[in-house]
């Protein structure tokens, strides 16, 4: 009997190699796996054309599929993108801007779309932490080393009471924060100006590691910014199917983890990123043996934070609760 074929799409991320390598298999289908240069080109083609049956999708793109009341797509509790976002928040060393509370009537930049993954975040840490409100700044969105045309493939909601424009044609957010037509900047990818070590930019939080890491031993939260969603025909039709893709997405993480912990044994010695060994350990020692956990045990209050942050920041009409995005077998998980 011929097995299935099931198409799906993620990044190449070094958690998900096993599965596109083939080192993994989902069992009891035949996959066949796609990439993208960068990865919302994945995002368009699963929410315009339903390109694949499994995709990486950005949670706030996932969560905006939900504008007309039901989403096509469900989600797994599979994170193949997460970060600590204080480090993704800069300043131009002009404008006065010193600490988070400084953040109050400026213009600032976002990249690509009001409430992109790596904007809800740290906004929502600078609201709970820092009395930040949205409402009492300008935006605009744009690309950051290059001009960016608005994303279209998504609704874009915002208050009404919260700015926001698109950066003008032919201009780019690294630029407009480098020579201060911006007093900020809130952004996924880092700057060219910021990599360059340009003096007239810098980060809100220059020892932006010991903040985060502070704020993971406060919270318990690693912050989510992409999870792994099916079509919701899908889930519902074939369940031993999706719990298959489940734990293929597992076992590829575990392999992964398999080899970074045995390379420690010969001091990283194949990546040329020194004292990666002594990182590895304080992060083990910081985040645990298995320190980008999937499944709900260990990531329900940074799910709850995002969905949280996607309705007080007016992204959402309602705020939604795990159970009514995540594929419902898998909560347990």
């Amino acid at each position: 009997m011929t097995a299935r074929t099931i198409d799906v799409a993620f990044w190449n991320y070094d958690r998900t190699r096993a599965l596109s390598d083939g080192r993994v298999h989902i069992e009891g289908v035949e996959a066949r796996f796609h990439t993208a240069r960068i990865v919302p080109q994945i995002f368009e083609a699963m929410i315009h054309r339903r390109a694949y049956d499994v995709s990486e999708l950005g949670l706030t793109y996932f969560l905006r599929t939900f504008a007309q009341g039901s989403s096509p797509f469900l989600a797994l509790p599979v994170f193949p993108n997460r970060a600590f976002r204080h480090s993704a928040i800069y300043v131009n060393a002009a404008s006065g801007i010193e600490r988070p509370e400084d953040l109050v009537d400026r213009t600032i930049g976002e990249l690509a779309l009001y409430g992109h993954d790596a904007g809800v975040m740290p906004k929502g840490i600078l609201m709970d932490e820092f009395g930040f409100r949205p409402e009492r700044n300008r935006w605009i969105v744009g690309g950051i080393d290059f001009p960016m045309d608005p994303i279209d493939f998504v609704p874009q909601p915002h208050p009404a009471d919260v700015p926001v424009t698109v950066a003008p044609k032919g201009t780019d957010l690294g630029v407009l924060l480098e020579i201060g037509e911006i007093d900020a900047l809130i952004s996924a990818d880092v700057p060219r100006c910021v990599l360059d070590g340009s003096p007239k930019v810098r980060r809100l939080f220059p020892d932006h590691e010991a903040v985060e890491r502070d704020y993971y031993r406060r919270t318990g939260i690693f912050p989510i910014m992409h999870t792994v969603v099916v079509t919701r025909e899908l889930a519902e039709r074939e369940p031993d199917l999706v719990r298959a893709v489940y734990k293929g997405f597992c076992e590829a993480k575990l392999a992964e983890v398999a080899g970074l912990t045995h390379a420690m044994t010969f001091n990283n010695m194949a990546t040329m990123v020194p004292w990666l060994t002594d990182l590895l350990a304080r992060d083990r020692e910081l985040l645990g043996d298995d320190w980008w956990p999937y499944g709900m045990a260990r990531n329900r209050a940074a799910i709850d934070a995002v969905l949280r942050y996607h309705h007080e920041q007016g992204l959402t009409e309602r705020r939604f609760k795990i159970e009514d995005v995540f594929v419902p077998y898998l909560l347990d998980a």
